[in-house]
């Protein structure tokens, strides 16, 4: 299998995983011409879409990929259905695509029905969890999207995470200041830069990696709550996330 990152807007992303028959699932399309354009370029020719969310810059190409491709299949959320997904999916339903198993996985708290993508290795995870960060809670609350990183933190340690931005510089940034003393982010921070100078992408990385460097998957690290100033031993480990969100969300 080949992974291909598509950049998009900003700091978007669009996956295709492409197999040995050059056929390939585009996951949140947000614009159609780059996908349409590379997809001719390679001879690569598509099996089906699949979407996280509702939000636009995940799904506004879909439109233009199926006036190309007609008869193509698109899966999503409910929360999609308006938007281009005619086969609805749920947290914990399988489809095979070309041999390959996908299973949904529910994770609201980005949006209310925020579902993430796994096939072994790969994860996409749309907005929920980011390189050093996760996402922001729109339409759930803490809890929900606690819960949400917390289902994605029970798989293996090979997993590639593959999110839909290109947050980890700013994300960070942000864990360094919560932890200047840690030297794994340290060291890490400037394999970002120096990455992100040559116009490299940061994504996917490894769920092992994050372990070590995301702040929200350590929300039981004493250090990290002595730094927000929560009395020790946190009352939950929610409570200790949503401080940390609400940090991320004003830093």
């Amino acid at each position: 299998m080949d992974l291909i990152g598509i950049p998009a807007f900003r700091d978007n992303y669009i996956w295709l995983l492409n197999d040995r028959n050059r056929q390939c699932v585009i996951i949140d399309p947000g614009e159609s011409g780059r996908v349409l354009s590379l997809l001719e370029q390679r001879h690569i020719a598509p099996a089906a879409i699949l979407l996280t969310h509702h939000h636009q810059d995940h799904l506004a190409g879909v439109a233009g990929i199926i006036a190309r491709y007609p008869a193509l299949p698109v899966y999503g959320p409910q929360e999609t259905a308006s938007k281009g997904a005619a086969i609805l999916m749920k947290g914990g339903d399988n489809i095979t695509i070309n041999n390959r198993t996908f299973t949904t996985i529910a994770t609201p708290g980005h949006t209310s029905g925020h579902i993430a993508w796994y096939s072994p290795p790969w994860l996409f995870c749309g907005d929920t969890l980011f390189s050093a960060g996760c996402g922001r809670i729109f339409e759930g609350n803490a809890e929900q999207m606690y819960a949400s990183v917390q289902k994605l933190a029970q798989l293996p340690d090979d997993t590639l995470i593959c999110c839909a931005h290109e947050y980890t510089l700013k994300n960070i940034q942000f864990a360094r200041w919560l932890l200047p003393e840690d030297p794994n982010l340290k060291i890490w921070q400037q394999h970002i830069i120096a990455l992100r100078a040559k116009n490299q992408p940061s994504v996917p990385t490894t769920l092992g990696l994050e372990r070590i460097i995301n702040p929200f998957l350590r929300c039981d690290d004493t250090e990290l709550q002595n730094k927000l100033q929560i009395p020790f031993p946190a009352k939950t480990l929610v409570s200790v996330f949503a401080q940390l969100r609400a940090r991320k969300d004003c830093f």
